[in-house]
């Protein structure tokens, strides 16, 4: 047996202990909270258009469930706030900020931007809903990343986790994403409860595969957009550098629903897709495309395994058409160098993105400057990394915000595995042990 076959069984065990916790520790089930479109918090106030990016238009504050079934004994709130869109539009999103158990407002406080993978063109599937006690489970993905945050809380952290796909769930549109996420971030040090120090609060940004493009556009964007924000590092693993790479690799795969996902997501930002679509689906695929934006990542998986989603147009090569190129360049990552301290993990196996295109990314920010760390990982693919990187990452933001300097310039190593040093299994087995406790109702503090 391969130590990789090894390591995937050791982790589908450690899964399988957190949900035999879940299934035990659940109380009796609580009400379905209304959807975003149906819940009047999400809608803008008149006149918001003329607020500042980052202005908090209104907040609440929320109970939070693992699972949609285990509460989470963190303080937590939901701010809806003013961002930008793809198209340069005045909108409002919402994020959810947290706090650990207990604490007390603390201007020293360092704030961590954690952007989830929804990777979803729904609506309901963002985590400002899916992590609201009795949502269900329709995301489980977003669901099951409730316990990265929980291990970022358990730092002493404040947590902003941003639905930053927007109002209209543009699922790959990298612009929208970026801003935001910065966005959320203004929001969050403006926001009374959680104590921060504005525009003086140290920032991290985090985030894995959908939730690393949000964060890498974060990181690109943030010198133009938001120079204000003292961004200390940003850990992005399972980049999707090159969209249309991404595309041609699930296309007939067993997760082919998430290409669709993205192609649809993409023509909620951008209108002119949206008409090449329109004049360019077959009667069937405008049948499934209208489908996969009601599902979430994982119904979308299900729903069309090994489908040539090429099959659903009416021209041949569809994404060679001016429209498609043009969309699919405006969304490939590269278009700025970063001026925060970068920390890149990114598997060599991983079998969703091809690792050829950070390869190539981490190349052109170093040439031109960047301060970044990457490492490839030999014995993982791309979902288990998700948990074996995250002890690293957490280790690295934990270095930046205690104020140690990352290594000057770019340091690239290949490694057997992000979660084979004695720092990373510590913080390993401390993180799986909180979480374990945090389903079981202990406070996170």
């Amino acid at each position: 047996m391969s130590r990789s076959t090894r390591l995937r069984r050791f982790l589908g065990a450690v899964l399988a202990v957190i949900m035999a916790c879940t299934v035990a520790a659940a109380p009796a089930g609580a009400a379905a909270p209304p959807e975003p479109g149906n819940d009047p918090f999400y809608q803008p106030p008149a006149g918001f258009e003329s607020t500042e990016p980052g202005t908090v238009l209104r907040s609440r504050p929320v109970d939070l469930a693992a699972f949609a079934l285990l509460p989470q004994k963190v303080q937590a709130w939901q701010l809806l706030y003013r961002t930008t869109d793809t198209q340069d539009r005045p909108q409002a999103t919402v994020t959810t900020v947290l706090l650990p158990w207990g604490a007390k407002p603390d201007r020293s406080r360092p704030l961590l931007s954690y952007q989830v993978a929804e990777d979803s063109a729904a609506a309901h599937c963002a985590p400002s809903y899916q992590w609201r006690q009795g949502a269900g489970n329709d995301n489980i993905v977003t669901q099951a990343e409730i316990l990265l945050v929980d291990a970022a809380v358990k730092q002493g952290w404040a947590v902003t986790v941003p639905d930053y796909e927007g109002p209209d769930s543009a699922y790959v549109a990298g612009k929208q994403a970026g801003q935001a996420v910065l966005d959320g971030i203004r929001a969050a040090q403006n926001f009374p409860a959680l104590g921060l120090d504005g525009r003086e609060t140290d920032v991290g940004l985090w985030g894995y595969s959908g939730g690393a493009l949000a964060s890498g556009w974060a990181s690109e964007l943030h010198p133009g957009y938001a120079p204000e924000l003292d961004v200390k590092g940003v850990a992005e693993g399972g980049l999707p550098v090159n969209v249309e790479h991404v595309l041609d690799n699930v296309n007939g795969s067993a997760v082919s629903g998430l290409a669709m996902s993205g192609i649809a997501g993409l023509s909620e930002a951008y209108p002119e897709l949206a008409g090449y679509l329109d004049a360019n689906l077959t009667p069937e695929g405008r049948e499934a495309f209208a489908e996969v934006k009601t599902l979430c990542n994982p119904q979308a998986v299900a729903r069309f395994p090994f489908k040539d989603i090429y099959s659903y147009f009416s021209n041949e090569d569809p994404l060679n058409h001016p429209v498609a190129r043009d969309v699919l360049a405006a969304n490939t990552m590269g278009k700025h160098t970063p001026t925060a301290p970068l920390l890149v993990y990114h598997s060599v196996n991983d079998q969703l993105i091809p690792h050829e295109d950070v390869d190539g990314l981490v190349d052109r920010f170093c040439a031109d400057g960047a301060q970044l760390s990457y490492r490839r990982d030999i014995l993982s693919e791309h979902v288990a990394l998700t948990v074996t990187g995250a002890a690293g990452a957490i280790n690295w933001l934990k270095a930046r915000f205690a104020g140690e300097p990352s290594r000057p310039g770019c340091d690239t190593e290949t490694v057997a595995s992000s979660l084979l040093s004695p720092q990373a299994l510590a913080t390993f087995g401390s993180a799986l042990l909180n979480a374990l406790l945090a389903l079981l109702g202990q406070p996170i503090r």
